[in-house]
């Protein structure tokens, strides 16, 4: 069989879920069967990390209003590098890969779903025009694949593709080593986190679905009951300002800390006492992932996508989503039961990594492309 050419397409170049997944795979692509290329808007750490890897990376327009010239761009992308698999992810690469895919008549085109977040717009006509659209280019998509159970079982029950090409590969990832004590020190002085602080903390998008208000909420309540608690936000988004604003507004100035877009989010990962993921729904987070692999104990919403992480009371806490009391109510019970944290944590390192590893979902990957390109009458 020849080298079988895979172009990866994500519309920004930030280092969010998408972008880890679509990098995972990049990476891990078996070399000697597939030739891989990524596709995005210009600049951010996805396309440092991609030239790291020697992995070619090209540039166009991606964006909700895009239009025609993102498509031409595409399709002529897709026509040069003659390419053999387009792989898409998320919504935007989504539709105007997939519209590119049919003019340049690409033989392959998978498209991931990292969460079918349109169901939770607000606009209800919105909402119905986009699942009119996924059902319209899920007919001429050759797979569309979702990262939880619980979307695929979502995605049949709106038809937003016929059966027969919906497809499950649940997200992996590596699991990295923990930073050197002497690192993590460093980063408790940069912080300034004094010794004796204990640390809870987060590693989220600012965004609506990530729930970070009810977060900075909760924290009232635990500081009241452990005073030298500090609570650690690495990320970025539309929310910045807002939950700036709150911070300041209650006063928690120096417990609780926004820190904005992190290239060690990792090591801070590794700072924290205690990991909180209070989202209001999520596909199937890998930071739940990452911080089950370093053994901390997990307080997160018990919404789908986690719920097929974590075990409410066995590797993680879970609590109802949108509830800061219930939230704060979590995180004190493992402070005054510190046996417990410990317990939940290390369960968590033994269970999780290894449902959810990456070279499993790139076996599967990589199986689903060399199916679909067969099945095309290709190979």
């Amino acid at each position: 069989m020849r080298t079988i050419k895979v172009l990866q397409m994500i519309d920004r170049p930030f280092l969010g879920g998408g972008q880890m997944v679509l990098l995972s795979i990049a990476r891990g692509l078996d070399r000697e069967k597939f030739a891989v290329a990524a596709c995005s808007r210009a600049g951010g750490p996805l396309v440092e990390e991609l030239g790291k890897a020697s992995i070619p990376h090209f540039a166009v327009p991606l964006g909700k209003t895009s239009g025609l010239r993102t498509v031409r761009d595409v399709a002529d992308i897709l026509r040069r590098q003659a390419i053999d698999v387009l792989h898409t992810h998320g919504g935007v690469a989504g539709l105007y890969g997939r519209w590119a895919a049919r003019r340049a008549k690409t033989p392959v085109v998978v498209h991931s779903v990292h969460g079918i977040h349109y169901l939770h717009y607000r606009n209800p006509i919105l909402k119905r025009v986009l699942i009119g659209l996924e059902r319209r280019l899920g007919r001429t998509t050759d797979a569309v694949v979702f990262v939880s159970e619980a979307d695929l079982v979502r995605a049949r029950s709106l038809r937003l593709a016929p059966a027969y090409r919906i497809r499950l590969i649940r997200n992996g990832v590596d699991i990295l080593p923990e930073p050197s004590p002497w690192r993590l020190e460093a980063l408790r002085k940069e912080l300034g986190i004094d010794p004796d602080e204990i640390v809870v903390g987060a590693v989220s998008r600012l965004h609506r679905q990530k729930g970070i208000a009810y977060l900075i909420e909760a924290a009232g309540r635990i500081l009241e009951c452990f005073p030298r608690t500090r609570f650690l936000v690495a990320g970025s988004g539309p929310l910045e300002a807002s939950l700036s604003r709150m911070v300041r507004e209650r006063g928690f100035d120096r417990a609780v800390r926004l820190l904005g877009e992190r290239s060690d989010a990792n090591e801070l990962l590794a700072l924290f006492d205690i990991f909180v993921l209070p989202s209001l729904w999520e596909g199937l987070p890998l930071v739940l992932i990452e911080a089950a692999g370093l053994a901390k104990p997990i307080v997160a919403a018990d919404i789908e996508g986690v719920r097929e992480v974590v075990r409410d009371g066995g590797t993680g806490l879970l609590v109802p989503a949108g509830d800061a009391v219930a939230l704060a109510g979590a995180v004190l019970r493992i402070l005054e039961d510190r046996a417990l944290g410990r317990k939940l944590g290390e369960r968590a390192r033994i269970e999780i990594p290894r449902a959810f590893s990456r070279p499993r979902m790139i076996a599967e990957t990589q199986a689903l492309y060399l199916e679909l390109f067969k099945r095309k009458g290709f190979a």
